[in-house]
């Protein structure tokens, strides 16, 4: 297990509950911050010291308050303690749901792990820590199947068209009409009638209006 970690969340309840968990888990130093410029200071001053922290967890929306803050959210901190420490874990604890902007953690910022604020979080935690340990990344199962549901299907710009109507809460019916009046092909109902079928069929998705919640949160509209 870490012997160091460093916490840089904003919302008490959420930083004592992170706290709680790692000392239940047996790490011996736990840091916490309410401000990523602390938090980079932080971990700034433990390497100089030659003590740096093993693992950093981090939240990605800060409330901006009275406090001026050249790193403003978590993806910030991240790349900058990355700069000065390329080697420490990175365990991302959000309560962003948008499956697109998870999945870009992962490849952009090279996150190990990503847990979402929700239900059963602190399972979740426990897990992720437990992997990490052994030197795995970790994604929360429904997660994972988000991601290769996303990987797997590709959305054109029709569909994106389609969703986005939709979702705006023009109905089905009349979704031919505004095709065929800004230019879009093919714009018949039929075509549109197929194209909305294999969404739902791929994604597992009864419903139109369980398509575009699930889009939603992919991030696809």
């Amino acid at each position: 297990m870490f012997h160091k970690v460093l916490i840089a969340e904003d919302h008490e309840s959420s930083n004592v509950s992170v706290r709680k968990t790692l000392e239940d888990a047996g790490v011996s130093i736990c840091d916490y911050t309410y401000y990523c410029d602390d938090a980079f200071q932080r971990a700034r001053k433990a390497l100089l010291a030659n003590e740096p922290y093993e693992l950093l967890i981090t939240d990605l929306s800060f409330e901006e308050d009275y406090r001026e803050q050249k790193l403003k959210n978590g993806a910030d901190l991240i790349t900058e303690i990355r700069k000065i420490q390329p080697h420490i874990k990175v365990l991302v604890f959000s309560a962003e749901s948008k499956v697109s902007i998870i999945d870009q953690l992962f490849r952009d910022l090279d996150i190990d792990a990503y847990v979402r604020k929700a239900r059963r979080d602190v399972e979740e935690l426990k897990k992720a820590l437990e992997a990490l340990s052994k030197g795995n990344k970790y994604m929360p199962f429904a997660l994972k199947q988000a991601v290769k549901t996303q990987n797997t299907y590709e959305f054109s710009d029709y569909d994106i068209i389609l969703l986005t109507q939709l979702s705006h809460g023009m109905l089905q019916k009349d979704i031919p009409y505004y095709l065929e009046k800004n230019g879009y092909k093919p714009s018949g109902l039929s075509s549109v009638e197929k194209r909305l079928n294999l969404m739902r069929e791929t994604l597992g998705c009864s419903k139109n209006e369980q398509l575009i919640a699930f889009c939603k949160d992919l991030g696809i509209i």
